[in-house]
Formats: C-alpha cells, structure tokens, sequence
C-alpha cells in the first residue's frame, strides 16, 4: 500500500513540471497569433496617420468618407462635400477604401 502511494506521489511530481511547461506553451502561442499580429498592425496604423498629406481621401472611424484639407498636431480639417469641413480627431482616420484594396492585393 505505501509503496503504491509513493508512485502515486512521484508520478504527480513529475506533472507538475510537465503543466508549466504547457503554461508556457499556451503563453507563447497565445502571443504569437493574438499579440503579435495586433501590434504589427498597429504600427501599420500609425505609419499611415503620419504620412498624411493635405488632399488624401481617407474614412473617418464613423464611416464618413472625405479629403483632408489641413493637418494640425492632434486634428484634421476634414471635406465632406463642396465647401462642408469638419474638424475630427487624428486618431478617427483610416485608410481610404482605394489604399485598403491595394494594401490587400499585396
């Protein structure tokens, strides 16, 4: 009986060391494919906002479409229609649909 019980508790001392292993597995895939691949394409993001020009269409986060007109530190004057400008966060702009297509082509 005592001799069962000692296998029994080696056996569970040896999982142990097997579970962090597995942790750590789970840790690594979980940065891999979720981690990773957000802040590569955040980076992507900011890149784009800093090289935007006076006259690019771009999509506002609320889905409105326009050409910028002029660039401040933290705010674009945006161009909805003729002669209808709005003023809107940097961070609210994305790629126009046009720069989206071909970002996927490639």
């Amino acid at each position: 009986m005592n001799l069962n019980l000692i296998m029994l508790q080696d056996a569970a001392a040896g999982s142990g060391f097997s579970s962090i292993i597995l942790i750590v597995a789970f840790i690594a895939i979980f940065y891999f494919f979720m981690v990773r691949p957000q802040q590569k394409k955040q980076k992507e993001i900011n890149k784009f906002r800093s090289e935007l020009n006076n006259g690019d269409r771009v999509i506002t986060a609320g889905g409105i479409y326009g050409i910028i007109k002029d660039i401040k530190d933290n705010y674009i004057i945006l161009e909805i229609a003729d002669n209808v400008r709005i003023k809107i966060d940097k961070n609210s702009i994305y790629a126009s649909p046009a720069e989206a297509a071909e970002n996927n082509q490639k």
